[in-house]
């Protein structure tokens, strides 16, 4: 059962939890997601995350960006500096079973963006 927590945000992946076996933590809110959820959502951040990296040799350090991204069911908005950027994560089920927002603080964004990179290379 991969863990990795902080502060104030973890990241686990519990497969004997059965359908809901990814659980994500951010400050006082967490949210279970089912594998094909976390492999799209990590996909999107990927995606919005890689626009952010094709573009920050041309930004300087203190210029805003807002860059959206919307795959349903999911939609990303990331916003900050090329350095510093904060994650809003809106999730509308398919399923019609449940629908949630996350926000993921600048303080904490990058991080848990690559631990998910990190935990979705070992399921690979």
């Amino acid at each position: 059962m991969p863990i990795k927590k902080q502060d104030n945000w973890r990241l686990i992946r519990n497969p004997e939890k059965g359908k809901y076996c990814f659980l994500i933590t951010v400050n006082k809110w967490s949210i279970e997601l089912q594998k094909h959820e976390f492999v799209s959502l990590f996909n999107l951040l990927e995606t919005l995350i890689d626009q952010v990296l094709i573009i920050e040799n041309q930004l300087m350090d203190e210029e805003l960006i807002n860059l959206e991204l919307e795959r349903l069911p999911w939609y990303a908005e990331l916003e900050g500096t090329k350095n510093n950027w904060s994650l809003r994560i809106i999730f509308e089920s398919n399923e019609e079973t449940r629908s949630f927002e996350m926000y993921w603080p600048s303080s904490i964004s990058k991080d848990l963006f690559f631990e998910m990179r990190k935990m979705w290379e070992s399921m690979h």
